[in-house]
């Protein structure tokens, strides 16, 4: 309540966090918006089958694919496009400098690098879409004409979304991107309550406890890691000069994070497996028989839930350790201190600093790529062992909502604790 009152009588925070509402509503009014020739009727039966692509691309979508609304691929290309960015900086030195050493200049660059690589995808992504949803008779046979408007509505709409995602950036508080994908998933919460009550059964009583009780304890274990943090001891040196000489030694310490790169592996993981998932449906499709084939055994492969979450638990882990050490440069770290003059008891200054600081960040990352591992596929493990859908209680719409809301009160914290200074 104390927090409450202190944004109240802040006018700047209070304007922020009004004017993030106010674009959050405005995005819910937009993905309301269905694009030409919809059926509403074959739109249901398709997400009443549980359609796994489906399902994560609305969660990308923030809720507007569910709809088939003018906004039906949210964020999603420009997700894809900041993979490739990412990937493409450490593989040119020169693109990773501009990123991280450019100053503000440099990493407007690299975004607007990132927003033109989100208008081939988001092209190729909206008329995979579009035929798909053709040939599954959920929008009505279009003429090219009609194909060509509806392609440049979607990406009207693709732009609009990341547009608004930068407002919030610039004129509110919190990750702009992210919390579109969270109001997304928070809207869509009541129809999943709705639906859960009227397939309630007496009988599978225990399960739902069973089931209700994971849900807490997973929601507790990623705020438990989300906030966790390994202190990593610095020292800095001062000699004061009088009667006597004397060194005197300041204390203090780098807080390394358990999981430094928070729910982005996720992001990525899911980003790689919608593109073949989309393509092997888009190509089945195909009258060539060859290819027709091919895409026949590719979503044959990712249709084995055991198969599919064994590649999303690797694809999760190997980002989570590319992405941690993409942002955190031990060698960079190491030089800053060694700058400002600070050293690690017990470590040289230099290489030695960064061979530890290193070997330290890569344990603790185990641990926080593990964890996330985990949590993506504890719904394909919960289904498996009791056969009930449990995509709804566990895994990425859990992680990103409860990441987002946990990164949103820290920075309404630290603009308090600004405005107090």
């Amino acid at each position: 309540m104390k927090t409450i009152l202190k944004i109240l009588r802040d006018r700047t925070l209070r304007n922020r966090i009004l004017f993030v509402l106010f674009i959050l509503t405005l995005s819910r009014a937009i993905s309301a918006v269905p694009i030409s020739g919809v059926s509403k009727i074959e739109l249901a039966k398709l997400f009443t089958d549980n359609n796994q692509l489906f399902s994560v691309l609305n969660i990308f979508s923030g809720g507007g694919l569910s709809s088939l609304s003018i906004v039906m691929l949210g964020v999603g290309p420009y997700i894809t496009a900041s993979i490739i960015m990412q990937l493409t900086g450490v593989l040119y030195p020169k693109l990773k400098q501009m990123q991280q050493e450019d100053g503000t200049r440099g990493r407007q660059q690299f975004a607007q690098y990132t927003r033109y690589l989100t208008l081939p995808f988001a092209i190729a992504q909206s008329y995979g879409l579009l035929l798909l949803l053709q040939k599954k008779n959920v929008i009505a046979t279009m003429s090219h004409t009609m194909l060509a408007f509806n392609i440049l509505t979607i990406l009207a709409g693709t732009f609009l979304m990341l547009w608004l995602g930068e407002m919030i950036n610039e004129r509110g508080i919190g990750n702009g991107v992210s919390l579109l994908i969270f109001g997304g998933i928070v809207a869509g919460l009541p129809s999943k309550f709705s639906s859960s009550i009227l397939a309630f059964d007496i009988a599978q009583l225990p399960l739902y406890i069973a089931l209700l009780l994971i849900t807490l304890i997973v929601i507790a274990g990623i705020v438990y890691v989300t906030e966790a943090e390994r202190p990593l001891e610095i020292a800095q040196a001062k000699q004061s000069r009088g009667y006597t000489e004397m060194t005197v030694h300041n204390t203090s310490y780098i807080p390394l994070r358990l999981n430094v790169a928070g729910v982005v592996p996720i992001i990525f993981a899911i980003s790689l497996l919608t593109m073949p998932q989309m393509a092997a449906q888009v190509f089945s499709l195909s009258a060539n028989p060859a290819l027709q084939s091919i895409a026949n055994s590719i979503a044959t492969v990712l249709q084995n839930q055991w198969l599919y979450g064994i590649i999303y638990f690797t694809l999760v882990f190997v980002f989570t350790y590319f992405y941690t050490f993409v942002t955190f440069d031990p060698v960079r770290t190491a030089d800053n201190l060694q700058k400002q003059g600070a050293f690690i008891p017990g470590q040289r200054p230099g290489e030695a600093t960064s061979t530890h600081i290193y070997y330290v960040l890569s344990r603790i990352t185990m641990v926080g790529a593990l964890f996330l591992g985990v949590i993506a596929i504890l719904p394909i493990i919960l289904q498996g062992i009791t056969g009930f859908n449990a995509v709804q209680i566990g895994g990425t719409s859990i992680l990103i909502a409860v990441s987002v809301a946990l990164d949103l009160m820290k920075k309404i914290d630290a603009h308090l604790a600004m405005s107090e200074y």
